[in-house]
């Protein structure tokens, strides 16, 4: 049950959306590119980041790359 405590845990680190040319889901609407997210977990294949909507959602990596 994690995942209902990520929205206020510790940001682990910043990523920056790249792209929201997504080939099945729509994630124009939750996502800005150029626009800097806050990532509370992550896996694999996904960042789970605080999006436009202030909840946290699962994302693919490829739309983002790590921030400095």
């Amino acid at each position: 049950m994690i995942h209902q405590t990520w929205l206020n845990r510790p940001t682990i680190k910043k990523v920056t959306c790249v792209h929201t040319n997504a080939e099945k889901y729509v994630v124009n609407r939750v996502l800005t590119e150029g626009k800097t997210y806050d990532v509370k977990n992550e896996t694999e294949e996904f960042y789970f980041i605080v999006d436009n909507t202030g909840q946290v959602g699962g994302f693919y990596k490829e739309y983002f790359k790590e921030a400095n």
